[in-house]
């Protein structure tokens, strides 16, 4: 049996829960917002060889491209107000990234402002009505930010593509693949232009998906933009789908300088082959199995010191022996968490982030050898993500699955005095949040105070990608598990105490 899609019980439990629940941190100061339209949860001068979009959406994007940072939100707030919708100006954001934001030398860095784009949708899907504009108007001045860094950088732009070298549309798969296998950039940009003109959105997921968790170059950002990519497009509509996904194929290319990887032995691709030669082993079986909450603490303990590669082997042995992929995803999603808690940081944060692009991913994936790749490759990277940490300095010796002591007697604290602790003592906050939700807490109450936080809070593209990521994942984590889960969160999310960001202040300026 499949697992759930992202549109089946998880992701709609997510989403009702969220719409559903009150929040737990007061914000009088959200009521400003009253004077744009609700955005509903269904609505949810360039150089002569720049690429070109349609006539529908070029003018909104090249005023995002042209209008100073000190006036994009009063700017786009009157754009707002006078009837732009919230799909075209989350169509502007990916469409100006893409264009104006270069993905190398790193998938990362600047180009978070296309990374982003879903991670702010997320959070604005996760918001009330009244708030869902306040991630976007964030998103907008971050473009701004990263437009302006990709100009000192050299001022790179999305070329249009050349019309005269797109292989026929019966050829564009194989010419796509190959061009891939051999980190052909030229042949992969055309290829994969005539691919969005001839395949299905699914076909060309799968592909895209495959190539995204090849290797751990980029710490991950390679397999989160195939995910928030597409994720995106979900919102806004294929027809966008060429640059983005040119965008993409670039991105994914990137291999930091080293020797082309296609004709060269590199670390970095070790695991990749390993999970390639494994990968036949697994019969259709593989994705049924028994949910085993013992397997699932097994291969936690193996994560903690396997290498990639041996990762790949011990997941490949418990999917043999009809061990559920959902418990081979909660020991993932439980090794990410525990991260956190041994070394809060960049790391850690992208081995959060990563995971719940390639279980995204697992879960959308139509190809059983495309999710069999994902499932196998997102265990190695955890091993990947471990050595980084080291390499970073001290790592902790927390364990996510060592049982809480709890005094019975004590009166869990409540969300707000909880959020309060996270600016002063996360290890405790950790601790109460834990206890909170095993005294049967209401787990949407922390979710949305936390979301609320990071629109008042958050200053950087990863305050975004990290909440959306943890909040959402607790959902995909087994029940006996998402209360640890959830509860590491707080090593890494905003607490009340934390300074403002001064979104507010600058929307609320922009609509008086």
């Amino acid at each position: 049996m499949r697992p759930e899609t992202i549109d089946s019980q998880p992701r709609r439990q997510f989403l009702r829960t969220l719409s559903a629940a009150g929040a737990a941190v007061s914000l009088q100061q959200f009521g400003f917002l009253r004077r744009l339209p609700q955005v509903s949860a269904s609505e949810t001068q360039l150089a002569p060889n720049a690429v070109q979009f349609s006539a529908d959406i070029e003018p909104l994007v090249r005023l995002l491209e042209e209008t100073p940072r000190d006036r994009i939100v009063s700017v786009f707030a009157a754009k707002i107000q006078s009837g732009t919708s919230y799909r075209e100006i989350l169509t502007a954001l990916l469409l100006a990234g893409v264009r104006n934001v270069q993905p190398r030398p790193s998938v990362g860095f600047k180009f978070h402002a296309v990374l982003v784009v879903n991670s702010a949708h997320l959070a604005s899907l996760a918001a009330p009505d009244g708030d869902r504009w306040l991630p976007i108007f964030w998103a907008l001045d971050y473009f701004k930010s990263s437009q302006a860094q990709d100009e000192r950088e050299g001022d790179w732009t999305l070329a249009a593509v050349d019309e005269s070298r797109l292989p026929p549309s019966h050829r564009a798969r194989q010419a796509f693949r190959e061009a891939m296998d051999a980190w052909d950039v030229e042949a992969a940009d055309v290829a994969v232009a005539s691919l969005c003109r001839s395949a299905s959105a699914s076909a060309v997921f799968d592909l895209m998906a495959h190539y995204g968790c090849r290797d751990y170059r980029s710490i991950g950002h390679k397999a989160i933009y195939v995910a928030n990519a597409f994720r995106t497009l979900q919102c806004i509509g294929w027809r966008y789908s060429e640059p983005v996904l040119r965008s993409l194929a670039y991105a994914l290319l990137n291999h930091s300088g080293e020797p082309n990887p296609a004709t060269s032995d590199l670390a970095a691709d070790a695991a990749w082959k390993v999970t390639q030669a494994k990968i036949d082993a697994l019969d259709e079986q593989a994705d049924g199995g028994r949910v085993d909450s013992a397997a699932t603490l097994s291969l936690l303990d193996t994560l903690r010191t396997a290498t990639p590669s041996e990762a790949v082997a011990a997941t490949v042995e418990l999917l043999s022996r009809g061990v559920a992929s959902q418990s081979i995803s909660d020991a993932l999603f439980l090794s990410a968490a525990e991260m956190l808690s041994q070394q809060p940081g960049i790391i850690s944060l992208h081995a959060a982030t990563t995971t719940n692009a390639m279980q995204f991913a697992y879960r959308t994936a139509h190809e059983e050898p495309t999710r069999r790749e994902l499932m196998l490759q997102n265990a190695a990277f955890i091993p990947h993500f471990r050595k980084s940490m080291e390499s970073r300095g001290e790592v902790g010796l927390a364990r996510i699955d060592a049982t809480v002591e709890e005094t019975p007697q004590q009166t869990p604290l409540d969300v707000d005095e909880i959020f309060t602790l996270v600016s002063t003592n996360r290890n405790q906050a950790a601790s109460a949040m834990r206890y909170y939700l095993n005294a049967e807490g209401r787990p949407e109450r922390l979710i949305n105070a936390a979301q609320r936080l990071v629109f008042l809070k958050g200053t950087d593209s990863h305050d975004y990608k990290f909440s959306s990521a943890a909040l959402e994942d607790y959902y995909a984590v087994s029940p006996p598990f998402r209360n640890a889960y959830l509860a590491s969160a707080a090593h890494l999310l905003h607490g009340s105490e934390d300074r403002d960001n001064g979104l507010i202040a600058q929307v609320r300026s922009a609509l008086e």
